[in-house]
């Protein structure tokens, strides 16, 4: 990958609010920090219900059944039981006033999974929205039938299947987009001024969350846009072939990363972190904390730059917070998102659908939080929306140079 040119146009949508990648949104907010769980123990839950939860738990059926009989007698459209009770499931859930704790479909579930699998079904792009609702193509994937047509880049959606998608969220464009291998999509794009009409047919593309390249100075740069479950051995790998090319500092770029699978980035930092170095502390429940050391020691000595942004959540946090407070790297850029809850996934055979929760908060390893806080970066330089390359990667190639 050219990442010198596709940084000087990545560098001028830097600044939006980064809302999915690939073609849907992965979880509340974009930003996500998971554990996952199919646990044979959760058909022994809530077997047992205090008096006031019946009380409750009937109040809310004779609601239901009373709102039940108005729609039979007045509503004039067709009414689906099962969507219905879906609907219920997730506002009940919803009620938890959480934004991460939610209850996933079990199309929604499929999803989520593919996504940690990383790979799917679809044209192959990073899909962004901006503060204005635009539909903007972040990054279409080496290899992808996106990428293959000549979508670019900067790219605004406009129609899909000849349906406009002004006022729509990126979660609708996203599953208009999706579909099953071999049919095809019909796109309107708009690119400056001129408006570009393409028909791309759909096929599994994977997805490449992880790439680097050797820049000037003989510097290693390594991005990682999501930390899918086989991330760390893909970054191992990356950092295997850069440093076998003799790099002497490296580059980690999580800006717009939002976060993925915890055990992935933990095996990252413990490339980095000398033995029983402490990358995380959780918290759970009951007020216990835990920590997670590292279980290796690195031999690895170079200078180290973490780029982070306002949308580098969740799991980015974990390892910015790991490298920084263990010495091993400094923090370039803006402060980050801010997202220091952990959500665990668990599977519920009675419908196929599941529930994610919020079990955990985590903090840096010098024990400060994260959450609804983010974490400062050692260096601060605003990305220049004015300048025609990637400001913050200029400024961590000439420190390390």
């Amino acid at each position: 990958m050219n990442f010198e040119k596709k940084n000087n146009i990545y560098k001028t949508i830097m600044v939006i609010i980064v809302t999915a990648i690939i073609t849907f949104i992965l979880t509340a907010g974009g930003m996500y920090g998971y554990y996952l769980r199919n646990d044979d123990e959760q058909l022994q839950i809530a077997t047992n219900y205090s008096q006031e939860s019946l009380n409750n738990y009937t109040k809310m059926i004779k609601q239901m059944e009373t709102l039940k009989k108005y729609l039979n007698k007045y509503y004039i459209g067709d009414i689906e039981e099962d969507k219905m009770v879906e609907s219920a499931i997730k506002g009940y859930i919803e009620g938890v006033g959480d934004p991460y704790t939610e209850y996933l479909t079990k199309s929604e579930l499929e999803e989520f999974i593919t996504d940690v699998n990383g790979d799917y079904v679809g044209i192959g792009v990073y899909l962004a929205q901006d503060k204005e609702g635009n539909i903007l193509v972040l990054l279409p994937i080496e290899g992808s039938p996106a990428e293959e047509i000549g979508i670019k880049t900067g790219d605004i959606i406009t129609k899909v299947n000849d349906e406009l998608c002004e006022g729509e969220e990126l979660d609708t464009i996203a599953n208009k987009i999706k579909g099953k291998a071999g049919t095809k999509v019909k796109l309107e794009i708009q690119r400056d001024d001129q408006k570009i009409e393409l028909e791309v047919e759909r096929r599994k593309v994977e997805m490449k969350y992880i790439a680097s390249e050797v820049l000037e100075g003989n510097i290693g740069y390594i991005r990682i846009l999501a930390f899918g479950e086989d991330s760390s051995s893909k970054f191992e790998k990356e950092l295997n072939s850069l440093m076998e090319k003799n790099i002497k500092s490296l580059i980690i770029d999580v800006r717009n990363n939002g976060g993925g699978v915890v055990e992935s980035v933990l095996e990252i930092a413990d490339l980095f972190t000398d033995k029983d170095d402490v990358l995380m502390i959780e918290i759970d429940k009951d007020n216990e904390k835990k920590e997670t050391i590292s279980k290796k020691q690195t031999n690895i000595n170079f200078d180290i730059i973490v780029l982070t942004n306002e949308n580098s959540a969740s799991a980015s946090e974990i390892l910015a917070a790991a490298l920084k407070d263990n010495g091993k790297a400094k923090i370039l850029g803006t402060k980050t998102y801010g997202k220091g809850v952990m959500q665990e996934v668990i599977e519920i055979p009675s419908d196929g659908g599941a529930i994610k929760i919020t079990i955990e908060e985590f903090l840096t390893p010098n024990g400060d939080k994260i959450n609804e806080v983010g974490i400062e970066p050692d260096i601060k330089i605003e990305l220049d929306e004015e300048a025609i390359t990637d400001t913050q990667l200029e400024k961590a190639i000439e420190i390390l140079k």
